[in-house]
């Protein structure tokens, strides 16, 4: 027997030398290649079988299914034996028992060869990597889980915020950030880069505010990462991270109350706007004159009162939900304050549609919708617009635009325009009474739509406001116009 060769003996492996089937199964390990799938189909190939990997309800993992002793798959399942073996009807069957976080997996192997040693080590070994690949996936899943949750619940928080909800917003904060927002101001903040850089901006944004400020996934924009942060710091810290990455922008708003939240990101949208036009691409809300703080405050005040009055009769909750709703959606489209919101964007216009109804006005026409901002934008700079009504006659808003001050700012205004030999101020004035639709600006003025937004986008870089993004420079631009008298005054039930 001496010296025999039979055919079956392989030859001794080096010391340190792993068999060429070891380094195959072990690439499956490497990040690239960590599929239980494939490591099953390995398997097939490598012990020339037919195999299945089951879960505990007996779902099919991977492979194909093969028909196995129940009585077998329980013990395995239950723990109370790590493998068995069986020979019947031409096949070898091997069933091993895969551990895993959340239950027990059992691995068939079935050919029609009986399992050599070779073989039964593969399999052992391969049982080893699947148990490895099915922890490691669930650590990742859990993990995904959790940072899913606390981004949700991080959303959550900024949509109470932008519906005034101070109180929630810092009791939901509380749990997991305690102090973040025990501050009555913060600044808010819009950083933007390419949709599929958004999950690393995420993380970096995380990492450099060291969750000292509320970072939340953007609802609405796909390349867009808000942070609302009660401490200065922040800004230097955001700067530094937009400095060190190329196509990224920065946009912040001045200080406001928590309870200006939805105020205070409009202001780092319209920031963000001039933020990529500038050379170290960040920019802050300017504190420019605001035709409201030209006007007579008593006289605003009571006017501000009597257009909001329609909705005093209605419940606060009610009339604190319409109201944020309404800045909101004046601000942007139906669809992104519903994101914003966590609402469906027909909630959004039929909240919209009740503040139309009992204020008598059609958000269809801008000059209403400039108005009514100019209403809600004063009920919340003055925290109530029902409080501190002017005695005596009411004003109106041709009083409150009629002021030498308010006169003298549209004028200045608008006179930017006249050095255009376009005519690009009565494009905009057109545009403007046509809604802000093109098409019909361009019939009533005898030229191609395309014309008329050529116009329009020349004119923000010198008015220095968005128009063609409806919003507060917008509206601003229409209240120049209402005040020289260019546009007619929109009708409003109570003002």
């Amino acid at each position: 027997m001496t010296g025999r060769n039979d055919g079956t003996r392989r030859p001794p492996t080096a010391a340190g030398e792993h068999p060429a089937w070891a380094r195959e199964l072990l690439d499956h390990l490497r990040p690239g290649g960590r599929d239980v799938r494939r490591v099953v189909d390995w398997l097939a190939g490598a012990a020339h079988a037919e195999v299945s990997l089951q879960d505990d309800a007996g779902t099919l993992l991977a492979g194909t299914r093969l028909p196995l002793d129940e009585s077998l798959v329980a013990g395995l399942r239950s723990g109370r034996i790590a493998s068995a073996a069986w020979e019947g009807e031409g096949h070898h069957l091997r069933l091993v028992r895969v551990g895993h976080p959340a239950r027990a997996c059992v691995l068939a192997v079935s050919r029609e060869a009986p399992f050599d040693r070779h073989t039964a080590d593969v399999v052992t070994h391969t049982a080893q990597v699947i148990e490895l690949l099915l922890s490691a996936h669930e650590t990742a899943a859990a993990g995904h889980r959790l940072r899913r949750a606390t981004a949700d619940l991080r959303l959550a928080i900024l949509q109470l915020l932008m519906v005034e909800d101070t109180v929630a917003a810092r009791r939901v904060a509380a749990g997991l950030w305690p102090g973040l927002l025990d501050a009555d101001t913060a600044c808010v903040y819009v950083v933007e880069s390419t949709p599929g850089r958004r999950e690393q901006l995420l993380e970096d944004c995380l990492d450099t505010t060291r969750e000292e400020a509320l970072v939340v996934r953007c609802p609405a924009m796909d390349g867009h990462v808000i942070v609302v942060s009660p401490r200065e710091a922040t800004a230097d810290h955001l700067r530094s991270l937009v400095e060190r990455h190329p196509d990224t922008y920065l946009g912040g708003s001045v200080w406001q109350s928590l309870a200006r939240t939805a105020t205070a990101y409009g202001q780092a949208v319209s920031a963000l706007a001039v933020a990529r036009f500038r050379a170290d691409k960040t920019a802050v809300y300017a504190e420019r004159t605001h035709p409201e703080r030209l006007m007579d405050p008593a006289a605003l005040r009571g006017w501000t009162a009597l257009v909001l009055r329609p909705l005093d009769a209605l419940p606060h909750h009610t009339r604190a939900e319409l109201l944020a709703t309404t800045r909101l959606g004046l601000e942007f489209t139906a669809v992104n304050s519903a994101k914003i919101l966590g609402v469906s964007r027909n909630t959004v216009r039929a909240r919209m549609e009740r503040v139309e109804t009992m204020l008598g006005v059609d958000f269809g026409d801008v000059t209403a919708r400039a108005v009514v901002h100019l209403a809600l934008h004063t009920q919340i700079n003055l925290l109530d617009g029902r409080a501190g009504t002017a005695p005596g006659a009411p004003a109106r808003l041709a009083d409150l635009l009629a002021g030498p001050a308010v006169g003298a700012w549209a004028r200045e205004l608008l006179g930017r325009l006249d050095g255009d030999p376009r005519n690009v101020r009565r494009t905009v004035r057109t545009w403007i009474a046509a809604g802000g639709n093109a098409e019909r600006a361009a019939q009533s003025l005898g030229v191609h739509p395309q014309t008329v937004r050529e116009h329009v986008r020349g004119a923000e870089p010198v008015l220095e406001r968005q128009l063609l993004a409806a919003g507060t420079d917008l509206y601003e631009v229409v209240l120049a116009h209402l005040a020289v008298g260019d546009l007619e005054q929109p009708l409003l039930a109570g003002g």
